[in-house]
């Protein structure tokens, strides 16, 4: 309760003002400003009483747009089919300046008939779009684009522990943080995507309004605590990544650099699950054989994002890029497999299901030359968790030999791997605490039996040589304890 008090008391500054306030030069007269937008948020404590806002829609290029109508003079205007095909652009562009009208949600009584006229009218206007009644102007869809921008970029209200100055919790722990406005924002989105997705739209045409700038504001919304704007926010850049071959290099770097900072500065962030979901699918796409770029970004990008506390919430949406990666292309399991051993968690047991998961996923692609590469390191962390004493980690590591591939890969380096665990696998037999572990390694030592009688007894000998010297050692430093104790009395 006392987060959410905070958070209604704070805002936060957006990542778009704050870290790219730079635009390309020579900006064609579709850029999107923000400068003017005043945001009556629900979260925003203390904020004036006005009922709405009405933000300027002056573009940046000389041309000037027709200005909105004055507070309090929002009205409802005919609907498409009820005027003539030679008005519906004109009624459209007044449409648009309806909705660039900003309520004030916190107060669910205030503006109750202005605030259904708009949602009544961004509904039309969704409609419209998708129904491909009518292609829409180049003029109207630069008003369309700016009316979008002033509703969806925003100022996000912070995270719970930027207001208390608490440590940074799990994430999957906080209450998720629901825009007030979503039910008016919800219809700004799919409007957004039904435009970027309608066979209509020129993407000669619509990447002057949807550009570099555009993009960024819109990866910086990905860190908004409410899941369904993170939701639609995922499938409308998935969108534009596919239709906008222009943009394709640029929202992966712009993706790229969101992954650094929360890496090596911040360890917070709402929106990488969706991030990598996106890459889950561009990966797929890669044509072979793989640019140094992408090859470049699994090192720097993807395997450092196991080292962040909060991988749970991503993990599933990492392993399968990662997996994606080495199914293209055999030959980066050696470098995937080391990355995943430098990452490897010590005292977080949770985190080393994760890691073994994935391992394993990652060896079922994994050929044999490559998994000579990296065996030996490999197998002296497998052997550590088999005598860990977290069932759930030991577990998980002896369920390795019940994938068929990874069996026959050890099968293939038997003399080298079988030395490696023998003592990790006897010592589970002899005193593991847990009878699934226990009955789990009785079950591989009799594998290793099966596939290799001779090698096994060696190993089996050198095992007992080892204890019996062990034994003589502590024997020893015993009496010498004794013999001192003595000496001393």
């Amino acid at each position: 309760m006392f987060n959410k008090i905070m958070k209604r008391g704070h805002r936060k500054v957006a990542k778009s003002e704050a870290d790219f306030s730079y635009g390309p030069p020579g900006r064609s007269s579709g850029s999107v400003s923000t400068s003017n937008v005043v945001v009556n948020h629900a979260s925003r404590g203390g904020a004036p009483s006005n009922s709405s806002q009405v933000p300027n829609l002056t573009s940046s290029s000389d041309a000037v747009a027709p200005p909105p109508p004055a507070p309090g003079t929002i009205e409802n205007l005919p609907m498409f089919r009820d005027v003539p095909v030679s008005e519906r652009q004109s009624i459209f562009l007044r449409k648009l300046q309806i909705c660039c009208f900003q309520f004030d949600f916190s107060d669910t009584m205030k503006m109750v008939r202005e605030k259904e006229i708009k949602r009544q009218t961004l509904v039309e206007l969704v409609d419209f779009i998708q129904s491909g009644s009518g292609k829409i102007t180049e003029t109207n869809q630069e008003e369309m684009i700016r009316m979008i921008s002033m509703n969806i970029f925003r100022c996000l209200p912070p995270a719970s522990h930027e207001n208390t100055g608490s440590e940074i919790t799990e994430p999957e722990d906080d209450e998720p943080y629901l825009e007030p406005s979503w039910p008016h924002l919800q219809l700004v989105y799919e409007l957004l995507l039904r435009y970027v997705v309608s066979s209509d739209t020129d993407t000669k045409i619509a990447k002057r309004y949807i550009d570099h700038s555009f993009v960024l504001k819109l990866l910086d919304l990905f860190d908004s605590e409410d899941p369904r704007e993170r939701e639609y926010l995922k499938t409308i850049l998935h969108r534009i990544y596919g239709k906008f071959m222009v943009h394709r290099p640029f929202i992966r770097k712009a993706i790229n650099n969101i992954f650094y900072r929360f890496i090596y500065e911040t360890e917070r962030h709402s929106g990488i699950a969706e991030l990598l979901e996106i890459l889950g699918s561009i990966i797929n796409g890669f044509a072979l054989p793989m640019k140094e770029e992408h090859k470049l970004f699994l090192g720097r990008a993807l395997i450092p994002l196991h080292k962040p506390k909060p991988i749970a919430v991503y993990h599933q949406q990492l392993s399968y890029c990662i997996t994606q990666f080495v199914e293209k292309d055999y030959k980066l399991a050696n470098t995937v497999i080391n990355g995943l051993l430098k990452y490897w968690p010590v005292t977080n047991c949770q985190k080393e299901v994760l890691f073994l998961g994935e391992l394993e996923e990652v060896l079922e692609a994994t050929q044999a030359a490559e998994f000579q590469r990296c065996m030996v390191p490999l197998f002296r962390q497998v052997a550590r968790c088999l005598n860990s004493s977290h069932f759930q980690v030991a577990e998980r590591a002896l369920f390795l030999w019940n994938n068929e591939h990874i069996v026959g890969l050890i099968a293939q380096n038997r003399n080298i791997i079988l030395p490696i665990i023998f003592e990790a696998l006897e010592k589970n037999i002899q005193s593991h605490w847990n009878q699934a572990v226990h009955g789990l390694s009785i079950n591989v030592r009799k594998m290793f039996l099966e596939m290799d009688a001779d090698l096994f007894e060696e190993c089996q000998r050198q095992y007992s040589e080892r204890e019996a010297r062990a034994k003589e050692l502590e024997k020893q430093r015993e009496l010498t304890w004794q013999r001192l104790a003595a000496q001393q009395g």
